[in-house]
């Protein structure tokens, strides 16, 4: 009888963006950009300002059109979909329920006059939900899992400290458990010690609850703590990938190499 050789099983990517281009006029933000990310897996872009690094992580979670390409979420019900053919109203549901993301800058994720507790809250509503005693407790759920202190549960984001916005504006991007994290320069601007906690929060929710994540970051020690795999950008364009490690440890294009000394 004959035997078989094993077959190779490949799993299939929670997220697949394919030819991703980006106009400004004409300006090319984002040229011919495309990844993968599996569940459980963190992936890392970096580049200098202006490489199309931020560019692309608002084209994945849905804030505006590509010129050219698609993006795929293996999610029930939008496997096979592109997600930019979708009606304003479906892709504002994909966002609020499969993708979380925390910005760069606490204002353009939270609303500051609004309790930290209500910013929470204000997700799960926009999710359907709309009994208070739910959506008090799953607020305080959540904001404890991004270890914020439930203490101050009820203050302004306007009065807590940046580490702490970002750990609300964490809370809330978990709040519905997405399948998609995007996370825009998480740590800039905090000191070293807040960062290292925020950094901590992140890599245990990462491993607790095998969420896809994509971090852009200037910061190579964040990637380096955070991603798996990691993709370089210059003018728009992919010019280097690969593992984390292989990449920052021994980068083959000049530019990587560039960015890679600068650090040192």
């Amino acid at each position: 009888m004959q035997t078989l050789p094993p077959q190779l099983i490949t799993a299939r990517p929670l997220l697949a963006a394919r030819n991703l281009t980006r106009r400004y006029g004409s300006i090319v933000a984002v040229d011919d950009v495309s990844l993968v990310v599996y569940s459980g897996e963190t992936l890392g872009i970096v580049g200098e300002s202006g490489s199309g690094k931020s560019t692309v992580l608002r084209l994945l979670n849905l804030e505006e059109p590509a010129d050219e390409g698609q993006v795929t979420l293996n999610v029930p019900g939008y496997g096979d979909t592109n997600l930019f053919s979708l009606e304003r109203f479906q892709r504002r549901q994909v966002q609020i329920r499969h993708i979380g993301i925390v910005y760069q800058n606490p204002h353009q994720g939270l609303r500051m006059r609004v309790t930290s507790s209500g910013n929470v809250a204000e997700r799960l509503i926009l999710a359907g939900e709309r009994r208070y005693a739910t959506l008090r407790e799953a607020a305080r759920d959540s904001l404890a899992v991004s270890e914020f202190p439930l203490e101050r549960m009820d203050d302004l984001p306007a009065k807590l400290s940046g580490g702490m916005q970002q750990r609300v504006q964490l809370a809330k991007a978990i709040a519905l458990k997405p399948a998609l994290l995007l996370l825009d320069e998480p740590t800039t601007g905090l000191d070293v010690s807040v960062q290292a906690l925020v950094l901590d929060t992140l890599m245990r929710l990462q491993r607790e609850r095998q969420i896809a994540t994509i971090v852009v970051s200037h910061d190579l020690g964040v990637i380096r703590t955070l991603a798996d795999r990691v993709m370089v950008m210059r003018r728009g364009r992919v010019v280097e990938q690969g593992l984390t490690d292989q990449v920052l440890d021994d980068p083959q294009h000049p530019y990587t190499q560039q960015l890679v000394h600068a650090k040192l």
